[in-house]
């Protein structure tokens, strides 16, 4: 398969293009496949799907290809032999497989990132470099907390099972009954953190002396200052990401509860408004704010910037404070529906019965899905400068302004060594990148 023309397409950053050739570069392949593997046999093990133990005869492999529910195990492969039991269901097959190359591509990346931050002694504590080598773990630690998950035949996931179902909003017992919801949130949530990853390596890859990449380091940005301001804008880009992802997920769990071709216009609303439209835009602003921050001043005085901020403002009113009866009790609520059912109200104030009863379930659902979600979309509607701002103080700045400009503000000319006060230097394209004492540029 050859590689996209542009290195820096949208296309090249979902196929994870820079990470991919980070590891070719760097001989770690086989590094990448025992990851893979050592995650993929621990997987199969604890969600029941290999059983090691001493068995007698009769041995036999056979592909079934039905056997009644759930439908999205067949066609799998059962096979007894002397050394275990080993069950390959369909679906949670796939998901464990594509799921365990996550976890090897990302396991990989943290020990190349981990060794190329010991090699460069310029780098101080506390710089992006340093940062950059704990985000690389995020894939592994995002698997590792629901490990076995995606292939559960028993109750041996439970743990992590329990905490998808806060996240999603449902129970144990549901996501037991249609664990091909568990395949499908480790898959969306690992490839999101991949391509986090990939944006850390086109971001900060000059810094690791990974050579030129597009729109990082040594080509128009800088990378951001840790200081107060990157540490709040980084936790709102990292809180708007768990929202973002958890509350699109949830969506496909009211899927196990409600057919979507009987569903009501209100319940479709709650799913398209509510969930889609509010939780793809903070995961966007979350990974490419400053793609974000350009389209909302470019495209904003335009019809479609209009109609986008239109519908923001009502699905973030709708989920941060509520919508008016009888929609609260046809399929659509916010957060006051909820509030107002935990202290007593009736539904004829508008009052719905929230999914978890009081307790941290329920507070993380009202303040990182409803609260911030929907405050978010509601700040961008009326003010989008104002909402970016934040979370732009944590994002890669263009070599020559300041992140004011990307807010509609003046100018700030930035010079070539700023970044050297802290111990790690600006670096500039190779073509103008001077001698470090003072002579020309290396061909």
């Amino acid at each position: 398969m050859s590689e996209p023309t542009d290195p820096g397409s949208t296309l090249s950053l979902l196929t994870l293009r820079y990470v991919r050739k980070y590891i070719r570069r760097s001989h770690a392949v086989m590094m990448t496949a025992f990851f893979t593997i050592v995650y993929a046999l621990g997987s199969m093990v604890l969600g029941g799907m290999l059983i090691l133990s001493s068995l007698q005869p009769p041995y036999f492999t056979e592909v079934l290809w039905s056997g009644g529910a759930p439908a999205w195990n067949y066609p799998g492969v059962l096979s007894v032999q002397s050394w275990g039991i080993l069950q390959l269901p369909f679906f949670a097959t796939f998901s464990m497989v594509v799921v365990s190359i996550g976890v090897g591509i990302g396991m990989s990346i943290a020990v190349l990132l981990g060794i190329a931050l010991i090699k460069n002694r310029r780098a101080r504590a506390g710089q992006p470099a340093a940062v950059g080598s704990i985000a690389g773990l995020t894939p592994a630690m995002i698997a590792l907390v629901t490990l076995g998950a995606c292939c559960s035949t028993t109750a041996a996931a439970t743990a992590g099972v329990g905490l998808v179902g806060q996240v999603s909003g449902t129970t144990v017992d549901n996501l037991l009954a249609n664990n091909w919801y568990l395949g499908v949130f480790q898959m969306v949530v690992v490839w999101v953190a991949l391509v986090a990853q990939e944006l850390l390596l086109r971001v900060y890859g000059g810094l690791f002396r990974l050579g030129a990449t597009p729109g990082g380091v040594g080509a128009d940005t800088t990378p951001a200052r840790l200081d107060r301001r990157a540490v709040i804008g980084g936790l709102l880009r990292a809180a708007l990401l768990v929202g973002g992802l958890t509350w699109s997920l949830a969506m496909l769990v009211d899927w196990t509860r409600i057919a979507p071709a009987s569903a009501s216009g209100t319940e479709w609303y709650n799913w398209i408004v509510q969930h889609q439209l509010l939780a793809v835009f903070a995961v966007l602003a979350a990974l490419f704010p400053r793609g974000v921050g350009q389209a909302l001043r470019m495209r904003g005085s335009t019809l479609a910037g209009w109609a986008l901020r239109g519908v923001l403002l009502v699905g973030g009113v709708s989920l941060a404070i509520g919508v008016p009866p009888p929609f609260s009790s046809w399929g659509a609520a916010g957060f006051g529906n909820e509030l107002l059912s935990v202290l007593g109200g009736s539904s004829t104030w508008a009052a719905s019965p929230p999914v978890f009863g009081p307790g941290l379930d329920l507070y993380f659902r009202w303040g990182v899905q409803y609260l911030l979600l929907g405050g978010f979309a509601i700040v961008v509607a009326i003010s989008p400068r104002r909402a970016m701002s934040p979370i732009l103080w944590s994002a890669a700045q263009p070599r020559a302004a300041s992140i004011a400009d990307v807010r509609g503000g003046p100018v700030t000319r930035r010079p070539a060594a700023a970044m050297t006060e802290s111990g790690v230097p600006a670096l500039a394209p190779a073509s103008e990148a001077p001698r470090p004492g003072g002579g020309a540029p290396d061909s």
